[in-house]
């Protein structure tokens, strides 16, 4: 595999992650009581930042003259984590969803330390990487003080 297709690779392989993402965050605001406003704010905003991440990294890849992948992901790579996540959250507590959405934006932070250590990845990629990680590692410390600020119920 070329230089520019491992790239690719790496990227496409955040495409998806961030594709899980959304769809952990859209089925998990779906299991949120109606009065669990803040929470749905949150995942929202989790969403619409997903969405950012993901065409940035679209661009990126389309700039390197290849196909950006799309859908969620089915082969049981990096970002596999977030298809459990999804399937995890029905009639479980608030404290409970919040700590699925925790293990899935840990996931989601492997795939970027992953993509960020292959050698392929161009700096000036990198630098979009590193910051989409400082946003998603934000998120990260967000759903985790959510989480410890919830009673089990």
């Amino acid at each position: 595999m070329g230089n520019t297709e491992a790239a690719v690779e790496a990227l496409n392989d955040l495409v998806l992650i961030n594709n899980d993402r959304i769809n952990g965050y859209e089925r998990a605001k779906k299991d949120l009581k109606d009065s669990d406003m803040e929470l749905h704010r949150v995942f929202l905003s989790l969403i619409a930042q997903s969405q950012q991440f993901k065409l940035e990294l679209a661009t990126e890849v389309a700039a390197l003259g290849h196909d950006i992948e799309t859908g969620t992901s089915t082969s049981g790579k990096l970002h596999r984590t977030w298809i459990d996540v999804k399937t995890a959250f029905t009639g479980h507590s608030e404290r409970s969803v919040l700590e699925e959405c925790e293990f899935g934006e840990d996931a989601i932070l492997k795939a970027y330390k992953s993509a960020l250590e292959e050698e392929h990845v161009p700096a000036y990629v990198k630098d979009i990487l590193y910051k989409q990680e400082a946003g998603l590692q934000t998120a990260h410390d967000q759903i985790k003080a959510l989480r410890d600020s919830v009673l089990d119920n």
